[in-house]
């Protein structure tokens, strides 16, 4: 039986940077070597979509440039489609798809439409296929009465679309998103996650979505991999990231009128203001067997649930790390 082969296979990698810093009393600058990852290790396999999230300055971009070929590892190894990135980026940019949020990969005065042709000619895309991937990307991003704009006169939400479809043209097996949505609105961010997830679901194109707006990894990824000070200090599924954190669900009860806190087995009372009262849980248990504890011995008007906030999560993590 042939080995499972992760599509990204990450060991024990390392990058530094040699940094001058200026010294006072000396006229020479010192040579400073900065560790901006280490000892990095993960896997992802063909049709995951995870988000790979981390304060600034933790080595989320460092990563991406390394697995994209953009930078050489000074330590460990990394695979990607079962080729070395550095050593091979020419055959695996027709294997990957990047988009960094704050970078256009666009020519700034063409129109959209003949950056694409342009990119077809690079990528040697099979013409039938083009027109097919391009018809459908335009019609999923709502491009349509863009393509004979110049990006230098798209918003920034146009042009971010522009930079995935173009990204996406060539087929890739595996699309890196570097803040996608910095600086987007609430419906154009809603409209880009409803395209990632049905590109995934259609083509199982893997995703690895780095980004500082959690809504993004909530509402994309099943998986996630956390990173500070350039190592992984949490790698598995949202609801363990949740249970790690100790974080908790909310229950908010609308009595019908006033009454004592409410006293169910698995949920604990936090505040009571009038008829409202707020019952929190654990975020890893169901809220099923509270719910109906509730309905079944007081009067109750109107339920809602209220989920965790991820930040809080990861800021209890970073807090222990420190």
């Amino acid at each position: 039986m042939t080995p499972h082969q992760p599509l990204i296979d990450v060991q024990d990698l390392g990058r530094s940077f040699d940094v001058r810093r200026k010294v006072e009393g000396r006229r020479r600058r010192s040579r400073e070597s900065v560790v901006a990852v280490h000892d990095l290790t993960f896997s992802v396999d063909a049709g995951e979509m995870v988000g790979y999230i981390g304060p600034n300055g933790a080595g989320k971009s460092t990563t991406i440039k390394m697995l994209t070929g953009i930078l050489v590892p000074t330590e460990g190894g990394v695979r990607v489609a079962g080729l070395d990135p550095s050593r091979d980026r020419v055959e695996l940019a027709r294997r990957i798809g990047v988009v960094f949020g704050q970078r256009s990969t666009l020519w700034w005065d063409l129109p959209l439409r003949d950056s694409y042709d342009l990119l077809q000619k690079m990528y040697r895309i099979e013409p039938a296929r083009y027109r097919q991937n391009l018809a459908r990307f335009v019609e999923l991003l709502d491009l349509g009465d863009q393509l004979d704009t110049p990006v230098r006169q798209l918003s920034l939400g146009q042009r971010m679309r522009g930079d995935i479809t173009a990204a996406l043209l060539h087929d890739p097996e595996v699309l890196y998103l570097d803040e996608p949505t910095i600086g987007l609105d609430v419906v154009s961010k809603g409209r880009l996650r409803e395209f990632l997830r049905a590109l995934n679901a259609e083509r199982g194109t893997t995703l690895l979505l780095t980004t500082h707006d959690l809504q993004d990894i909530e509402a994309l990824c099943d998986r996630v991999i956390v990173i500070d000070h350039g190592t992984s200090v949490y790698d598995g599924s949202l609801a363990g990231l949740h249970a790690q954190g100790g974080s908790t669900r909310t229950l908010v009860v609308d009595l019908v009128d006033e009454a004592p806190p409410v006293e169910v087995p698995g949920a604990t009372v936090r505040r009571v203001e009038g008829p409202r009262q707020w019952l929190s849980f654990p975020a890893d248990a169901s809220a099923a067997p509270i719910v109906a504890a509730v309905a079944a011995a007081y009067d109750v008007a109107d339920l809602s649930i209220q989920e965790p906030d991820i930040e809080d999560v990861i800021r209890e993590l970073y807090s222990r790390g420190a």
